[in-house]
Order: C-alpha cells, then sequence, then structure tokens
C-alpha cells in the first residue's frame, strides 16, 4: 500500500494494521517525491476536499464517505487539469 509521507502511516499502529491486513506499506524517502506523487496528489485532494476537520461517528461512515469521494466526486465529477480539464470517466469514455 502506497501512501504519503503523513505521520500516521509511519506510526506503529499504521505498521500493525498492515501486517494484520496483508499489507505491505511503501513510501519514499523523504525528498524523493517521483515515486509516489499520483499518491501524494490523491491523498492532499482527499483531505482537503473531503476528510479534513470531519469527525466520523463510525469506522463504516468513514469507509463510506470516503467511497463516495472516489467513486462519485473524484472519479466522475471533478475535472482534472493534467486530463485537460475533465474528469477521468469523461476522459475515459473519450479514449474509448
Amino acid at each position: 500500500m502506497h501512501s504519503d509521507q503523513g505521520s500516521q502511516y509511519g506510526s506503529d499502529d499504521f505498521r500493525r494494521f498492515c501486517q494484520s491486513h496483508n499489507l505491505e506499506p511503501s513510501m519514499s524517502r523523504w525528498g524523493n517525491c517521483w515515486d509516489n506523487a499520483v499518491a501524494e496528489s490523491f491523498f492532499s485532494s482527499l483531505k482537503k476536499e473531503r476528510i479534513r476537520k470531519r469527525i466520523y461517528k463510525t469506522r463504516d461512515l468513514a469507509r463510506a464517505d470516503v467511497f463516495d469521494y472516489i467513486a462519485v466526486l473524484y472519479n466522475r465529477t471533478r475535472r482534472h487539469s493534467h486530463l485537460g480539464g475533465v474528469s477521468p470517466e469523461a476522459f475515459e469514455s473519450a479514449a474509448a
């Protein structure tokens, strides 16, 4: 699982979580952002546009909200400058 360098991703709790779910944590060294620029950009957008300052009552509510952000807003509606100002869904439809 590739992530940004947020302190939560380097914590012992997160490492134990990954281990218990058969995930291998991955992040680049500080100052080497090129191999995970996409992950850094996505997590930054997710945090700024959806998660920041929200407190979820349950893990299921958090999971559903993040799914909604990815499936509805990020992929279908949100325009991406590196795709010429269209959503990923519109970009893929145009390429088909």
